[in-house]
């Protein structure tokens, strides 16, 4: 008998559903069971769920990334930035660039030859929002660490993006001296995240007009996921970011629409099966095989990228003078790492297939282990900066 693909898509939820209760016992968040659901029936375990069948469920990422973007965008209200200043942006960018740092000099040192410790040190830089989005919203997470933390991983992306652009110029110019025009390389990725952020606010603008017309929850719900939708997919289409595209859809949206606070409440009753279905199929993407390989190499990215994330935020904190909670704590809550890292890392193994066994390897196992452990971490930090108080 063929298993249809609405069967594993129930099996999804009903699995997910499942481990996120059982890991309550050891009072750890749900997304970490959501991807514990994954990993144990996906194609490296159990083999419930073939690569095939993992592959064919990449919809539900693009929707779920989508979904995490545009709520991510909220946190860009004028009158909040107006409060925090540049503050936000100055953490994130300390994060970044440390983490970068620190890892090609960690890995440089050890042997690793210049061009791939420079590309790993770009991907780094990446945050992964999604888990960190999820685990805020569980507990309901509020205050200065909670609030900071939402913001930074929103900027994070472009940060992320601008590295791995000026790192992959760089490279392509020591490779191919004179042939690769190193200023285009560097500018490249700029119109990536200006084009984003300029299409994603006309979207945003264009959003409020059948809001004029349709007054029905059902009917706004149904624009919401349309809007959304269409964001990510036209910037695929454009060669842009999907995940800047829809959260610039999301900041303005927040800004400019008068009933904003409801279109994020009705935003967020349709995403929790979605965001575990996208966690589970996540978790079954992650390939336990690999970890024997990863190797000296993998550990000093791991520890060295961890350190740069929470020492470059303490940095950003001193300098912009924030709380006392948001300089202990914040920098456990960005270690994260997963889309953005991997879709870079494919990305450089595509331009440079030269470097793509060693860059793919290490950063796949590092995102085995910064996935599972990161929540579980940014839990810990929340609590102890009492923002939640489960």
């Amino acid at each position: 008998m063929d298993l249809t693909t609405l069967f594993y898509l129930s099996l999804i939820l009903l699995s997910g559903l499942i481990f996120g209760r059982a890991v309550k016992i050891l009072k750890l968040p749900n997304v970490t069971g959501y991807l514990l659901a994954g990993l144990v029936l996906g194609p490296y375990c159990l083999k419930v769920f073939s690569v095939e069948m993992v592959s064919e469920l990449e919809l539900i990422s693009e929707m779920a990334l989508a979904f995490i973007a545009f709520s991510i965008g909220a946190e860009f209200k004028i009158s909040y930035l107006k409060k925090i200043g540049s503050m936000s942006v100055i953490i994130a960018v300390t994060a970044a660039v440390l983490a970068t740092v620190l890892v090609v000099i960690s890995l440089v040192l050890i042997g690793v030859d210049f061009e791939t410790a420079l590309l790993l040190g770009a991907i780094a830089s990446a945050t992964a929002p999604a888990a960190t989005v999820m685990v805020v919203k569980q507990y309901n997470a509020k205050g200065p660490v909670s609030e900071m933390l939402l913001s930074v991983v929103a900027i994070d992306d472009a940060v992320a993006l601008i590295l791995f652009g000026f790192s992959m110029a760089v490279v392509n110019t020591l490779k191919n001296p004179g042939q690769a025009s190193l200023s285009m390389s560097v500018v490249m990725p700029l119109i990536e995240i200006a084009g984003s952020f300029i299409l994603g606010f006309i979207l945003g603008v264009i959003f409020r007009i059948p809001l004029r017309y349709f007054k029905k929850e059902s009917n706004r719900l149904i624009i919401i996921t349309g809007f959304v939708f269409l964001a990510s997919a036209a910037a695929t289409m454009l060669g842009l970011s999907p995940l800047l595209f829809c959260m610039s859809l999301g900041a303005t949206v927040v800004n400019f629409v008068d009933s904003a606070k409801s279109i994020f409440s009705l935003a967020d009753q349709v995403t929790p099966p979605l965001y575990l279905m996208f966690f589970v199929v996540s978790g079954a993407e992650l390939d336990i095989t690999i970890l024997p390989k990863i190797g000296f190499i993998g550990l000093m990215y791991i520890i060295s990228r961890f350190l740069g994330k929470v020492i470059g935020s303490s940095v950003g904190s001193i300098i912009t003078k924030a709380p006392e909670t948001v300089k202990k704590y914040l920098g456990f809550t960005l270690i994260p790492q997963a889309g953005v890292a991997i879709g870079l890392s494919l990305l450089a193994s595509q331009k440079l297939p030269e470097y793509a066994a060693t860059i793919r390897t290490v950063v796949l196992a590092a995102t085995f282990i910064y996935e599972l452990t990161g929540p579980v971490l940014t839990k810990i930090s929340l609590k102890k900066a009492g923002e939640i108080t489960e």
